[in-house]
């Protein structure tokens, strides 16, 4: 797993202070220093609560947002595995809907090429975190390969609850649906194509037949 941002209540405070100023003053000191002063917090502790600056914010506020699912997952009901994945994501999107203008800028922010690996280790510490919730505990290649499908499924969930303007995440839920089902169905037929391989490898060679004579 990827390490984490430094974890602090002050910086979780803060975070959470900030970010009704974000929607309009951004990922920013101005907004962080804005919400400090809505704490109680002195704004000069801004650069010192935050020294990395916005993409700092950026994945302080994932890592929060990872830490609050996680916590609020272990209410959910017992149901199969693949049920609480797509539970997990819904309790995250619910958490965060308050929040979706501050993420639509942080969006936009690590799209850039310069923080492209602070979106991959946020987008990476999350997939881990989902499946964490859901229960996972694999620890051989499928850890690898369940968190890669997740990825690409997750990201383009994100990405269409966005720009989702119906109430309860009615539409992204659908879509969701959609790509985990999409990817279920691949998993089976991939499973199929392998059991037949190695069905395959295990046949008996035929004996071969010698040609007559031709003396």
């Amino acid at each position: 797993m990827i390490r984490p941002p430094e974890r602090m209540p002050e910086r979780d405070q803060a975070i959470m202070a900030m970010l009704p100023h974000v929607t309009f003053d951004g990922w920013t000191t101005r907004a962080l220093r804005a919400g400090l002063a809505d704490a109680g917090m002195p704004a000069d502790e801004a650069d010192l609560l935050f020294p990395g600056g916005p993409v700092d914010m950026i994945e302080t506020f994932c890592d929060l947002a990872d830490r609050r699912m996680e916590d609020a997952a272990g209410a959910l009901p017992p149901m199969r595995l693949s049920q609480r994945v797509r539970a997990v994501i819904a309790l995250r999107l619910e958490q965060n809907r308050p929040f979706k203008a501050a993420i639509r800028r942080a969006v936009t922010l690590l799209a850039m090429p310069r923080n492209a690996r602070a979106a991959a280790a946020c987008t990476a510490r999350t997939v881990d975190a989902i499946w964490h919730a859901a229960g996972d505990r694999s620890a051989d290649f499928a850890w690898y390969t369940k968190r890669a499908h997740l990825t690409v499924i997750y990201t383009a969930t994100i990405l269409f609850w966005l720009r989702d303007p119906s109430e309860d995440d009615t539409d992204t839920l659908a879509f969701l649906d959609r790509r985990l089902a999409a990817s279920a169905q691949v998993h089976r037929l991939r499973q199929r194509a392998e059991s037949v391989a190695g069905r395959l490898l295990y046949l008996p060679a035929s004996k071969s037949v010698p040609k007559p004579n031709a003396s």
